[in-house]
């Protein structure tokens, strides 16, 4: 029986796959790097090693302070890296690059850090020709399992398979629910706490203070936000069979929910990254789910909200359900199974999840490693920015992300920006494209090798 929005939250892991990609990414050749037989202290067979051999790291733009905060605190290490986009948007460009690598049989990266929460589905299973797959086993030997339990509940559950850990989750993007407590102070309003009052917020808003608002659908990952937020089981999987439910009673619900307050204008179009939102909603917007990211990137750089006005609370719920919140990103590291220097790999992915130097002092995302996200919360905390108490707010929304959302070997940002972003935008109802938008996503699912269910 496939998970629907009534079933409690249970641990998932994604689904072994056969390495089915696009057909450029389909190359044939003879993949090399490892030798010898699986080494049983590490669960992969390993290249010859070189302890002395530089390590090669790939990074997006926000993580390059990783880089220079490992080289002062392990100066003895050597360590090269390069700038890429990170994969983001889903561009492809870390499989893309590795299968032509596999095709060469030379030239992998030590370490690739990537934005996106689904590579361990490619990067796991054997190269086109029957080399090696890319990403290392971690939790066979590799690290020890005290270290992997610092993480927090759940955050490796992306890049685990068949109980093997592929990748270290860099940050959490768990959903909360921000407000503005002195405009709630101004309106006489109260922090709704479930889905149904956030409805209705949006109703007495509309009535009594046109223009100021609860929220945007303006960007490609608010299906995060709303629909894995409100448990709505429009991208599920369950093994290799991929479910797409725009009629399901959680979905219409909040389908109806959006189509309201989109009508009534307390959600609007915009990009929160845009500069018309900035400038049209910088002291409007009273209540916004959204992220733990946005604290950083939209409110204190964007909006600039003054410190000590903005407050976190729990993600919103429905009425006599359990909280289950989406997650918006969260970058993986992955350890390459050619790397000629185990250890250095180890030392700088131990470095780059946990090491306070990057993760408390320059990281801007809630670290997923638990004594890292104390500190980076300590950290915000002493800025005085939030009222009083966010920090267990974000603390429990991230053990409270909704496992009936798949990693898939897509993303639920195509469908969305392409099918119900430009029907917003002429006027029509999310309601009266659900049909088209699961279309789009149950036909990306077949495009990706899964079957689709009924």
């Amino acid at each position: 029986m496939l998970q629907d929005s009534s079933q409690k939250r249970r641990s998932r892991r994604i689904a072994t796959i056969a390495a089915a990609a696009a057909s450029a990414l389909l190359l044939a050749g003879c993949a090399g790097g490892a030798s010898g037989e699986v080494n049983s202290e590490y669960g992969f067979a390993t290249a010859e090693q070189e302890a002395d051999s530089p390590i090669m790291v790939w990074v997006d733009a926000a993580r390059e302070p990783a880089i220079a905060a490992f080289q002062e605190a392990n100066p003895d290490v050597p360590i090269e890296y390069e700038v890429y986009d990170g994969n983001a948007g889903g561009s492809g460009t870390f499989q893309t690059r590795i299968a032509l690598m596999d095709q060469a049989g030379e030239g992998w990266p030590d370490v690739v850090f990537s934005t996106q929460q689904n590579d361990a589905s490619w990067a796991s299973q054997p190269a086109p020709g029957g080399g090696q797959g890319f990403a290392a086993p971690l939790n066979k030997g590799f690290f020890d399992q005290e270290f992997l339990d610092g993480f927090s509940t759940g955050a490796l559950d992306p890049s685990t398979i068949d109980d093997t850990v592929y990748g270290l989750r860099n940050d959490l993007a768990q959903v909360v629910t921000y407000y503005n407590q002195s405009l709630l102070d101004q309106f006489g309003y109260e922090v709704p706490t479930t889905w149904e009052e956030y409805g209705q917020l949006g109703d007495k808003l509309a009535a009594e203070h046109p223009g100021y608002i609860l929220g945007s659908v303006g960007d490609a990952f608010m299906p995060y936000v709303y629909y894995q937020g409100s448990q709505s089981p429009v991208f599920q999987t369950e093994g290799d069979t991929f479910v797409a439910d725009m009629e399901s009673e959680n979905s219409v619900e909040i389908t109806k929910i959006l189509d309201k307050m989109i009508a009534n204008g307390t959600i609007v179009q915009d990009s929160v990254f845009s500069a018309e939102f900035t400038s049209k909603y910088a002291d409007k917007v009273v209540v916004m789910p959204g992220p733990v990211w946005y604290t950083g990137a939209v409110f204190q750089s964007g909006l600039q909200v003054p410190e000590g006005q903005l407050g976190v609370a729990a993600p919103l719920a429905w009425e006599g359900e359990e909280i289950a919140t989406g997650n918006v990103g969260g970058g993986i590291w992955y350890a390459s199974s050619h790397t000629k220097n185990l250890e250095a790999v180890k030392t700088f992915l131990e470095f780059a999840v946990s090491a306070p130097e990057f993760q408390v002092e320059l990281s801007s995302g809630y670290p997923a490693y638990s004594s890292a996200a104390e500190g980076w919360l300590g950290k915000l905390a002493d800025t005085g920015y939030f009222i009083d108490g966010f920090e267990q707010q974000m603390i429990d929304a991230g053990g409270s992300i909704w496992s009936g959302w798949a990693s898939a070997r897509f993303s639920p940002e195509t469908g969305w920006a392409t099918t119900v972003m430009p029907a917003i935008a002429e006027g029509k109802t999310i309601e009266s494209v659900l049909p088209a938008w699961q279309t789009e996503v149950l036909n990306e699912a077949q495009v990706n090798g899964y079957t689709v269910a009924e």
